[in-house]
C-alpha cells in the first residue's frame, strides 16, 4: 500500500502530497468540501491548513480523512495526462 509520508499546504484547498515510493503531486481538495457534514469544517481555510498525517493519509482533527488510494489515484491520473 502507498502511505502518505509528507504533506505541504500550497494554496486555496491544495496540498502537495508525497507517498512512500516517491510518487508525489498536488491534490485539490475543493471537490470534497460538499461531500458530507464531516467535510464542512474544511471550508474554513485555517482549519483546512491544520491537516496532519495519520494512518498513512491526510487527516483533520474533526475525523475527516481521505483514503490514501484515492489521493494516489488522483496524482497518478494527473501525471498520465
Amino acid at each position: 500500500m502507498n502511505d502518505v509520508i509528507q504533506i505541504n499546504y500550497q494554496q486555496g484547498y491544495i496540498f502537495h502530497i508525497k507517498f512512500e515510493g516517491g510518487v508525489e503531486g498536488d491534490v485539490d481538495f475543493s471537490g470534497y468540501l460538499d461531500k458530507g457534514p464531516i467535510f464542512l469544517a474544511l471550508k474554513d481555510k485555517f482549519f483546512f491548513k491544520q491537516a496532519f498525517i495519520e494512518g498513512g493519509t491526510i487527516s483533520w482533527s474533526n475525523g475527516a480523512d481521505i483514503a490514501p488510494e484515492s489521493l494516489y489515484e488522483k496524482i497518478i491520473n494527473k501525471c498520465q495526462r
